[in-house]
């Protein structure tokens, strides 16, 4: 833990410029559990530098050496497995049992997946008209990721680079720091040179903003809030530098009467409650076909009240608390709205679960009878709160489903294979989850219309951190 009031800089843990710092708080207990230190311009300046020097030579490794250098890396990620998933428990509350399935596990399958797509990336080639094409790292590349997923995420950015030969500077959520952490020392472990990989811990404002406008950053890669993407786009535009988002959603589950109810309800409400609904991409807006609207009704409210909210430190498959004070306000703000517009709660509700008076816990919510212009179906809540939407036909929903900024993913639960192919083509969305498909390693995620741009995993996650050169005449 004593690495949290240092910065990973060249190979290095070294002290901060910056005098600031932040507490790092339990929000299953909030208490202290650490103290970050927070960078500044400086603390920036001195990353990318070494970024910049480090590139000089890793972006002449062959293949196969990056190849070998993530081989490594992932031994070393094996053997700091339970440190990355204790960590996640601790600094956002992931329960222990997911944190070790889902959280953590992502940090292994992630980089199986760009191990897969590196070996396949063909990194010269022949054109038909006899031109040579170069595909080569694109440089020093800023990174910037959120406190919901925090080691999917960096693996999503990270990796990436250190597959193509390209360098970065990593700027993890300062609420979620432990985690980054670790991986910088598991990359340190695994042997990269100085300088390919570096971490500097601050605020969006203040390191985020200074990586976007940098000049000697050629690419910046960030998740989190739209607002917060829209502002990093803004602060890169200066220079002209590629930017890559994933931002937020509010995704459609379209249940249709020819599917199996029982299964197919219960576990979309629990899909929509997984990581305390803190997940982009999760499942908010159930649209419901009306000719079963009340066996849904029936079955999600049976669901909800049957997941336990309990102690991130058990295992089992209960949820854990929001990440922190601010998120919970923000739920409960956004709950009192959802009874100010009318919509029918049919489970859950505002305050604590019953007996709970420490930490951020919240109960697992669901609005019925909600029309998709109120704000609970329109805003992003990230937070255990579903809203179930009734339509008449496949049309219907279709529009319901596409009446959204967001785009990044959208399910649909259906009997009938035509029917899921048919809707599926036609739903604005970067993934379509059917009948409970869920994501695999090596795919592409990233979103439509406000919910971003870019793809990240396997091959097509690779290429945002690739240039294309043309040779001509060597024919």
């Amino acid at each position: 833990m004593q690495n949290l009031t240092k910065f990973y800089i060249g190979g290095q843990w070294v002290d901060p410029l910056s005098t600031e710092t932040l507490p790092v708080l339990n929000p299953a207990t909030e208490a202290r559990i650490g103290t970050v230190a927070m960078g500044n311009a400086q603390d920036v300046d001195r990353a990318v530098a070494a970024a910049i020097a480090g590139f000089v030579n890793f972006s002449t490794t062959s293949k196969a050496d990056r190849l070998d250098l993530l081989h490594r890396l992932k031994a070393a990620t094996e053997r700091r497995f339970e440190d990355l998933a204790q960590a996640m428990r601790m600094e956002m509350g992931a329960p222990i049992t997911m944190a070790r399935s889902a959280q953590a596990d992502a940090a292994i399958g992630h980089l199986q997946g760009f191990i897969d797509a590196l070996e396949q990336l063909d990194e010269r080639q022949v054109l038909a008209n006899g031109d040579v094409l170069l595909r080569e790292p694109i440089g020093a590349c800023g990174l910037i990721t959120p406190w919901n997923w925090p080691m999917n995420q960096i693996a999503l950015k990270v990796i990436p680079a250190l597959a193509t030969g390209s360098t970065c500077v990593l700027k993890p959520s300062e609420h979620t720091p432990i985690s980054a952490m670790v991986y910088a020392e598991i990359i340190d472990e695994a042997g990269y040179p100085p300088g390919v990989f570096n971490l500097v811990n601050g605020d969006g404002p203040t390191v985020g903003a200074a990586l976007s406008r940098h000049p000697d950053v050629q690419m910046m890669s960030f998740t989190g809030s739209t607002r917060a993407g829209i502002a990093v786009t803004r602060d890169a535009a200066e220079t002209v530098k590629r930017v890559t988002l994933e931002l937020g959603g509010k995704s459609p589950n379209l249940v249709f009467a020819d599917s199996d109810l029982d299964t197919r309800v219960a576990e979309s409400v629990r899909e929509c409650m997984f990581n305390t609904g803190q997940s982009c991409d999760a499942p908010t807006r159930l649209l419901v076909e009306r000719a079963c609207y009340d066996d849904t009704l029936r079955i999600a409210k049976r669901t909800a009240e049957g997941i336990a909210v309990g102690d991130p430190a058990q295992e089992g498959d209960h949820i854990g608390p929001l990440f922190d004070k601010i998120q919970f306000d923000r739920v409960q703000a956004m709950i009192e709205v959802g009874l100010a517009e009318g919509a029918r709660l049919l489970a859950g509700g505002l305050g604590r679960p019953e007996g709970v008076t420490t930490g951020w816990f919240v109960k697992p919510t669901i609005f019925a009878d909600v029309s998709n212009d109120m704000r609970i179906a329109q805003e992003e809540i990230f937070g255990p709160v579903l809203v179930i939407i009734p339509f008449n036909d496949e049309a219907e929903a279709i529009a319901i489903a596409n009446d959204t900024p967001y785009g990044l993913a959208a399910y649909l639960q259906t009997g009938d294979p035509d029917r899921a192919l048919r809707v599926a083509g036609r739903l604005r969305a970067g993934a379509i989850h059917i009948n409970g498909g869920g994501f695999n390693y090596g795919s592409p995620f990233g979103g439509y219309k406000q919910s971003g741009n870019g793809r990240e995993g396997g091959l097509m996650g690779l290429e945002d951190y690739l240039e294309t050169k043309t040779l001509h005449g060597l024919g």
